[in-house]
C-alpha cells in the first residue's frame, strides 16, 4: 500500500502543489480554529518538510521565503509569532477506526524565530512538528493533493477547511459527493459555538460564501443541496466536478490577478479593474509601476535606475507608516508623488 510519505517524497519538486494527510485535512479543530492565515501557514510548513513531515527534526524557512509567496501577507517576526500561537494552540483530533481509537494532540510541538539577520529579511523560522501530527503523517495511507495557488488565494478559514476537505475526497473511485448533518459540517468548517446558530445564517455567510470562493479560485465546482425531512434541514450533499478546460483557465486568470477587487467580480459587482500596489517583490515589469518609477524616480548616479526591489520596499514602508491602503483609490497618484522625493540612500 502507498504511503502518504511517499507521496509527498516524490513530488518534493513540485512548487505547485502539496501533499496533504488526509487525516489531517479532515481533522477536526475542536479549540481555537486557525485563522485564514494561519491555516495558509500550515498549509506552507507542510510542503516545506514534504517527505520529512513525520520525522521528529527541526524544519527550516527563511522569511524571505514567505514574503515571496502571492496570498500570503507580508509577514513579520511580529505576525509570524501570532500564527504560530494560533497553530500551537489547534487540537486535532482523529478517529482511526481500524484501530479503534482516537488520536488527540497538537499540530506542532514547538517553533522557534531566530531574528539575528531579521533586517534584511533572513529571519529564520524553524519549527517542529507535535507527535500526533507525525503519528498520522506515518501511519497515512490516504492524502489530498492540494493546489497550493487557490489556498493561498483563499480568503476564508470556512473556504480553506471545506476545500481541503474535499480536496481528500475528489480522487477516491466513484465518489463524487457526500452528505454531511448541520452538525458535522459546521465542525469540519470550524464554526465557533454560539456563532451563526440558525441554518439561514450559517448557509449564506460560511457554507454558500465558502463555495463560491473556491468556485472562483479551484479546478473544482462545488455545490451544495440541503435535505430536509418535512421542512428540518438533517443533511446538506456536497457535490464536486473537475471544471471544463476552458473554465479552468479562467480561473487560471483570476489566480493571476490582483486579490482586490476579487470579491466583487466573484459577486458580479465590479465595474471597473482595480488597481493595487504589488504586496511584495520588485514592480520591474510590472506596469503601471515599472513606468511610474523610472519617470519620476531620481537617477542614481551616471543615470541609472534605482533598485525597483529596494524602491518597492521602501514605498510599502512608507504606506504601512501612513496607514495608507496598496490598494487604496488613489494608490497611483500616491506613489507617483512619492518616488518624485525618493532617495535610495
Amino acid at each position: 500500500m502507498i504511503k502518504t510519505l511517499q507521496v509527498a517524497a516524490d513530488r518534493a519538486h513540485d512548487d505547485a502543489k502539496t501533499v496533504l494527510p488526509a487525516e489531517v485535512a479532515r481533522g477536526v479543530y475542536i479549540e481555537n480554529p486557525p485563522s485564514a492565515e494561519a491555516l495558509k501557514l500550515m498549509h506552507l510548513l507542510i510542503a516545506t518538510a514534504g517527505g520529512r513531515m513525520a520525522e521528529d527534526v527541526r524544519h527550516e524557512l527563511r522569511l524571505a521565503s514567505i514574503k515571496s509567496i502571492t496570498g500570503m501577507r507580508n509577514h513579520s517576526r511580529a505576525t509570524l509569532r501570532k500564527l504560530f500561537i494560533e497553530l500551537a494552540g489547534a487540537v486535532m483530533v482523529f478517529d482511526d477506526t481500524d484501530a479503534q481509537c482516537e488520536i488527540i494532540g497538537g499540530f506542532l510541538d514547538r517553533a522557534k524565530l531566530d531574528y539575528r539577520d531579521e533586517d534584511s529579511d533572513n529571519l529564520l523560522v524553524a519549527w517542529w512538528f507535535g507527535g500526533a501530527f507525525r503519528e498520522m503523517a506515518e501511519n497515512s495511507c490516504h492524502w489530498a493533493i492540494m493546489d497550493r495557488q487557490t489556498v493561498f488565494a483563499l480568503s476564508s478559514k470556512y473556504s480553506i477547511l471545506l476545500f481541503q476537505y474535499v480536496a481528500s475526497l475528489v480522487n477516491l473511485n466513484y465518489v463524487t459527493s457526500k452528505t454531511f448533518t448541520v452538525s458535522e459540517l459546521r465542525t469540519i468548517m470550524g464554526v465557533p459555538e454560539g456563532k451563526m446558530n440558525r441554518f439561514a445564517d450559517f448557509r449564506r455567510f460560511a457554507l454558500e460564501a465558502a463555495i463560491d470562493e473556491i468556485n472562483q479560485t479551484s479546478r473544482m465546482t462545488l455545490t451544495a443541496t440541503p435535505r430536509k425531512v418535512g421542512r428540518t434541514v438533517t443533511g446538506i450533499t456536497i457535490a464536486w466536478a473537475e471544471k471544463e478546460p476552458e473554465r479552468k483557465r479562467d480561473t487560471k486568470r483570476e489566480l493571476d490577478r490582483p486579490k482586490t477587487g476579487r470579491k466583487a467580480r466573484r459577486d458580479g459587482t465590479a465595474e471597473t479593474p482595480s488597481l493595487t500596489f504589488p504586496e511584495h517583490g520588485t514592480v520591474r515589469d510590472t506596469q503601471p509601476w515599472d513606468r511610474i518609477a523610472r519617470d519620476t524616480a531620481p537617477r542614481l548616479e551616471g543615470g541609472h535606475v534605482p533598485d525597483l526591489r529596494k524602491l518597492a520596499d521602501a514605498f510599502r514602508k512608507w504606506c504601512g507608516e501612513k496607514s495608507i491602503p496598496l490598494d487604496a483609490t488613489s494608490i497611483e497618484k500616491t506613489f507617483t508623488t512619492w518616488c518624485k522625493s525618493y532617495s535610495a540612500r
